[in-house]
C-alpha cells in the first residue's frame, strides 16, 4: 500500500479505536451520577467499570484469532455493531444490573475494536515504519481521553443526564463503518477453521470467579469464610483447566503458550499485566476523586484529566516517531516505565486538601510515562513474530493488559469501598443523632447532602483515594524490572520475518537461507487461497 493509501485506511481504523477508548472515557465524569441516580454502590461502581474490562479481556484474543482466520475487515465491522447494540441498552437501562450487562455487551465490541485495529495496522505496515503511524494511535488514544471527560461532564449537566453518554459513540460507529468499508482493502487467506471456544469459556469463567470473590468479599462474606473458600478454589481450578485445555488440547489455542518461549513475548506480556493493574486499576478511579472529595462537577473534573492526557499525547508521538527514526525502542520502554513509577509514587500522596496544580503535575508525569510505554510494548512484541502469528500476538499482550486492568479495577475498588466505608462511620459517628441514615453503603448525591454530612464522605474519600496510587506503585516497580530485562532486537523492516546469515558465513549459506525461506513460504502458501477483498 502507498502512503496515501494507509492514510485512508487508517482514518477508518483510527475513528474505531477512538469509539472503543471513547466508550470508556466519556462515562467516566458520568459514573458518580449514573450510581448516585440508580441507587448504586461502590460494588456497583466498580463493576460498571470491571463488567466492560472483562468483556474485552475474555474476547480480546478471540478476536485475534479470528483475524487470522477471516477477513479483518469484515471483523472490525462487525465489532463496531456489536458496540452500536450495548451503547443502546446502556442508554436506556433502568437499573444497575440492566447497566452492567450492556456494559459487557460494549466490552465484546471494544475487545474487538482494541485488537483488530493493532492486528490491521500491523499486517499494512512493517514494524519499522510502525513507530511513526503509532504516534498516530497515540494521538488518537489522547484525544478519545482528553475529550471523553470533556464530552462526558457536558452531557452529564446538560438536560440529556448521563444517559446521553451512552448515544454519543453512536454516530462516531456509524461513519468509522462507512469509511473503512470504502478504504480498508486487505487480502483474505482461507483455511481450516480451530476457534477455541472451550479454553475462551473457561479463561472468563476462571477470572470471573476470582473477581467477584474480590470485589465482594468483605462486604457480602468475610474474607475467611466458605463461600470465600469456595469461590477461591472453583476459580483457580476453571483456570488450571484453561491453562491444560490451551497447552494440551486445542488445535489452534486462543492464548498460545508456545510463544511465551520468546523471552521479549514472555516479559512484555509479564509488563502489561502489571502496567493494566497500575494504569487502570488507579486511573479509573480519578473522575470519582474530582467529583467526590473535591466537590467538582463532571464538567470540571474532565478538564482536569486533560494534565494527564497532554502528557501522554506529547510522549506516544515524540516516541514514536524518534523510534521510527532510529529502529530502537527500549530506551523508550525504560524512562517510560521510570515515570510512570514517580507519578504513581507521587499521586500516593494526595488527599482530599492537595494542591490541584500539585496533583495536575503529577498527573501530567505519569501520563508522559504511560505515552511512552503502552503501544512501544505491543511494538516490540509483533517485531518478533511471524506474519502468521501477528494476530495471535498482539491480542496475547492485549489480553493479559486487559486482565490486569480487570482485576486492579476490581481489587483497588474494594480496597476503596473498605476504606470509605470505614471512614464515613467514624467521621459520622461524630456528627451525632441522625447522622447514621446516611451511612447505607451506597454512593450519595454529594451535593444534596448537608454540609457536615458532606465534608465526612470528602475526607473519607480524600484520604482513600492516595493509598490506592500507593498500592499500585510496587506493581509498577515490577512492571520497570520486567521492561529493563527485555532484549532489545531492531526493528524489522519487512512485514515478515526474514532469516539472516551470519555476518562471518559464506555466501552459499546466505543462498541457502534464502532458499529455506522461499521453500518454507511456498509449503505455507500451498494449502491457503487467497481471495481479493470485497
Amino acid at each position: 500500500m502507498t502512503h496515501r493509501q494507509v492514510l485512508e485506511a487508517l482514518s477508518g481504523l483510527l475513528l474505531a479505536m477512538f469509539v472503543a477508548m471513547l466508550s470508556s472515557t466519556v462515562v467516566t465524569n458520568a459514573l458518580p451520577r449514573i450510581v448516585a441516580d440508580l441507587d448504586g454502590t461502590q460494588t456497583g461502581y466498580t463493576w460498571v467499570v470491571v463488567a466492560t474490562l472483562l468483556a474485552m479481556t475474555a474476547t480480546t484474543p478471540v478476536w485475534g484469532k479470528l483475524a487470522d482466520l477471516f477477513s479483518k475487515k469484515m471483523l472490525v465491522q462487525t465489532a463496531l455493531v456489536v458496540f452500536a447494540v450495548g451503547s443502546l441498552i446502556a442508554a436506556l437501562a433502568p437499573s444497575m444490573e440492566v447497566l452492567i450487562g450492556a456494559r459487557v455487551v460494549q466490552g465484546l465490541g471494544v475487545g474487538g475494536l482494541t485488537a483488530l485495529v493493532q492486528v490491521v495496522i500491523a499486517s499494512m505496515i512493517p514494524p519499522r515504519e510502525r513507530g511513526r503511524y503509532s504516534g498516530y494511535i497515540g494521538a488518537t488514544f489522547a484525544l478519545a481521553t482528553v475529550s471523553g471527560p470533556l464530552i462526558g461532564g457536558l452531557i452529564v449537566d446538560s438536560p440529556l443526564g448521563w444517559r446521553g453518554t451512552f448515544f454519543v459513540g453512536l454516530p462516531f460507529a456509524a461513519v468509522a463503518f462507512v469509511l473503512l468499508q470504502k478504504t480498508l482493502r486487505l487480502p483474505v487467506v482461507k483455511r481450516d477453521v480451530h476457534i477455541d471456544y472451550t479454553g475462551a469459556t473457561l479463561i472468563v469463567a476462571g477470572v470471573s470467579l476470582l473477581l467477584v470473590w474480590v470485589s465482594l468479599a468483605g462486604s457480602q462474606f468475610d474474607w475467611v469464610s466458605p463461600v470465600s473458600a469456595l469461590l477461591v478454589v472453583a476459580g483457580l481450578v476453571v483456570v488450571a483447566a484453561a491453562v491444560y485445555v490451551e497447552a494440551c488440547v486445542a488445535v489452534e489455542p486462543v492464548v498460545p503458550l508456545r510463544l511465551f518461549r520468546d523471552r521479549t513475548i514472555a516479559l512484555a506480556t509479564t509488563a502489561s499485566v502489571l502496567i493494566g493493574v497500575a494504569m487502570f486499576g488507579s486511573t479509573v478511579y480519578l473522575s470519582q476523586y474530582f467529583q467526590t472529595a473535591r466537590g467538582m462537577s463532571p464538567t470540571a473534573a474532565g478538564l482536569m484529566s486533560i494534565c494527564m492526557v497532554g502528557g501522554l499525547l506529547v510522549s506516544s508521538i515524540v516516541s514514536g516517531r524518534r523510534i521510527t527514526t532510529t529502529g530502537r525502542w527500549k530506551r523508550w520502554l525504560v524512562s517510560g516505565m521510570v515515570l510512570t513509577v514517580v507519578g504513581l509514587g507521587l499521586l500516593g500522596t494526595i488527599d482530599e486538601t492537595t494542591d490541584l496544580r500539585v496533583i495536575g503535575l503529577f498527573m501530567a508525569v505519569l501520563g508522559v510515562g504511560l505515552g511512552a510505554t503502552m503501544q512501544n510494548l505491543v511494538l516490540a512484541v509483533q517485531n518478533n513474530v511471524p506474519l502468521s502469528e501477528l494476530g495471535a500476538a498482539s491480542s496475547v499482550v492485549a489480553f493479559f493488559r486487559s486482565l490486569g486492568g480487570s482485576v486492579g479495577v476490581s481489587a483497588l475498588g474494594a480496597l476503596l469501598s473498605t476504606q470509605v466505608a470505614a471512614g464515613v462511620r467514624d467521621g459520622l459517628s461524630g456528627l451525632g443523632g441522625g447522622a447514621g441514615a446516611y451511612d447505607s453503603g451506597e454512593i450519595p448525591d454529594l451535593t444534596s447532602l448537608p454540609a457536615p454530612v458532606r465534608a465526612v464522605f470528602e475526607q473519607a474519600y480524600g484520604e482513600s483515594f492516595g493509598h490506592l496510587f500507593l498500592v499500585a506503585t510496587p506493581l509498577a516497580v515490577l512492571a520497570l524490572v520486567c521492561v529493563v530485562a527485555i532484549r532489545e532486537v531492531p526493528l524489522r523492516t519487512t512485514h515478515d520475518v526474514v532469516p539472516v546469515a551470519p555476518a562471518d558465513s559464506a555466501p552459499e549459506a546466505t543462498a541457502d537461507l534464502v532458499e529455506d525461506a522461499e521453500a518454507r513460504e511456498a509449503r505455507e502458501a500451498a494449502p491457503a487461497t487467497t481471495l481479493p477483498s470485497r
